[in-house]
């Protein structure tokens, strides 16, 4: 009885009618029998003599080794697995494996760019910064694709921004020589989205000094391929191997063009987002609270605080307009747009453009309100306003006011020993009725005395030990009372800290606040003669 490669006992045969190389060796390492195609497949084999060749099956026989090996024969791979003969020798059945090792071999390489590129597709789209995401794919490539990796984005300047990545991984940002893209092949067709050319096609001794790191040595094949973006091409990826290695498979290209599809997503994404942003910023700037000072000697400081933190703008406005040649007095506006965010915003603006506008007529208050009110009507938005208007002059130390609100909360007066009071001005909504009604109210500031115009976010804020209270006018009015004599940028922050204390993490309505201060200061006179003089905090 023998044993076959599958474990089973079978009846002794002749090695000489076994489908595979089969080669029987003694105890003492020499080859008793082989059949004609272990024969030919070891053609050092030799009936009596030690078996030496394959090295690696004469170590299994030395070693006893029970559980088989494997290796090399020539150009194929095989396995040998032992079965011990009755007289204690051992026969080695020869199975070539070649194929499935090359199929096992592709499954792992497959495997191992499939976790590539799944730890690309995360480390590019971790950042939508165009500059970083350059950084990302260079590294990624050099590491990983090549010895060294260049990334090249198409802005539409003469110098488009590249980025080099050396073997040891080192990043530098720079840019390509002016007129230098055209003398790389490949190069200027890659950055306009065509197809890339096989890197066969590109003699390495072609890559100019720009586009070979520093100390990189000599170029021994050079790949460029396009980075497809969304809708327009998102730049060129340059790979770079050092000599004497081989120049880039299919295979190698074609994975290639696998993680630059993914590299020119993430960057065209970026860029993408960089434009809109900047689009957004350009917009997004008038719609902005503005820095506002001293004007004429009087002080004013403003706070606001959107409904949403991460939000920059919203329904709350506040602006001071220094006097101008048809109006003497500075006109400080505070209102407050029904809703909230973005659609809130963009009527915010229309309706600071149009008080802009108005601006020659600033001394009439309710001249301004009726065409205000009418302008609204007029338009396609539904919703209303509330505001309060304050014409703002400097006569001597104090400051006069002439306060008009309509539909919103009347401002408060914080008197020089505490007291605090509400201005006695009101009026009917803006944007609702084809008429609208309002008084004004003349308040006079002596120095240290402020006048607060706020919104109700303010007043309507919630929060509190419980977090189901209102901040309220009363807790508002004893605030500004412990603010007497404080100058106007102080008010504004001791109140907007109070409320942020108040409504903690909860949520709450856009809040806007205007503090308008007659300063503690002294008139200086003119340094002509003539001209009107300033004044000092």
């Amino acid at each position: 009885m023998t044993t076959s490669p599958d474990g089973s006992r079978t009846s002794v045969v002749s090695v000489t009618s076994a489908p595979c190389p089969v080669v029987v060796v003694d105890q003492g390492g020499h080859v008793v029998e082989l059949n004609e195609a272990a024969a030919g497949l070891l053609p050092e084999a030799r009936v009596a003599e030690t078996l030496t060749s394959p090295a690696w099956l004469a170590d299994a026989h030395r070693t006893a080794g029970e559980t088989g090996a494997d290796g090399e024969v020539g150009e194929g791979f095989f396995s040998a697995r032992p079965s011990v003969l009755p007289g204690g020798d051992t026969a080695w059945w020869l199975v070539e494996e070649t194929a499935h090792r090359s199929a096992v071999q592709e499954l792992e390489l497959e495997r191992e760019r499939t976790r590539f590129l799944a730890e690309a597709s995360s480390a590019l789209l971790a950042s939508l910064n165009l500059s970083r995401c350059m950084e990302v794919t260079a590294r990624l490539a050099a590491g990983r694709l090549a010895d060294a990796a260049v990334v090249i984005a198409p802005t539409g300047a003469k110098r488009p921004p590249m980025v080099v990545c050396d073997p040891q991984g080192t990043l530098e940002h720079s840019t390509v020589p002016v007129g230098a893209v055209p003398t790389v092949p490949g190069l200027a067709e890659a950055l306009q989205g065509f197809p890339p050319v096989p890197s066969r096609w590109i003699e390495p001794d072609s890559a100019p000094d720009w586009l070979v790191p520093e100390g990189f040595g000599e170029v021994g094949s050079l790949a460029i391929t396009p980075l497809p973006g969304h809708g327009v091409p998102a730049g060129a990826l340059v790979l770079l191997r050092r000599a004497p290695r081989t120049a880039f498979t299919e295979s190698e290209e074609a994975f290639s063009g696998l993680f630059a599809a993914r590299a020119g997503a993430a960057m065209s994404a970026a860029r993408l987002y960089a434009e809109q942003n900047t689009i957004t910023e350009t917009l997004m700037r008038d719609l902005l609270p503005p820095a506002l000072r001293q004007v004429q000697g009087v002080e004013f400081a403003g706070g606001y605080r959107p409904s949403v933190d991460t939000d920059r703008i919203g329904g709350d406005f506040y602006d001071v307009h220094p006097p101008g040649e048809d109006c003497a007095d500075s006109l400080a506006v505070l209102g407050d747009v029904c809703g909230k965010g973005l659609e809130a915003a963009v009527l915010t603006g229309k309706i600071r453009n149009t008080l802009q506008a108005l601006l020659p007529m600033g001394d009439d208050h309710a001249r301004i309100l009726r065409l205000l009110n009418n302008s609204l009507l007029n338009s396609r938005h539904t919703r209303f306003v509330t505001m309060v208007m304050a014409s703002v002059r400097r006569e001597d130390r104090d400051v006069l006011l002439r306060l008009t609100a309509a539909g919103h909360p009347a401002p408060l007066i914080v008197r020089g020993d505490g007291g605090v009071e509400a201005a006695d001005t009101g009026g009917s909504l803006i944007g609702v009725l084809p008429r609208i009604t309002s008084r004004t109210a003349d308040i006079r500031l002596a120095p240290g005395e402020t006048c607060l115009l706020y919104t109700d976010g303010v007043t309507e804020a919630k929060g509190g030990p419980l977090g189901d209270a209102i901040f309220g006018e009363q807790r508002l009015r004893r605030v500004l009372g412990e603010c007497a004599g404080m100058p106007a940028e102080a008010v504004v922050e001791r109140i907007q800290m109070l409320v942020a204390e108040w409504v903690g993490d909860g949520r709450h309505d856009d809040i806007a606040v205007l503090a308008i201060t007659a300063p503690k200061g002294a008139h200086l006179s003119a340094v002509d003669g003539t001209t009107a003089g300033r004044y000092t905090a």
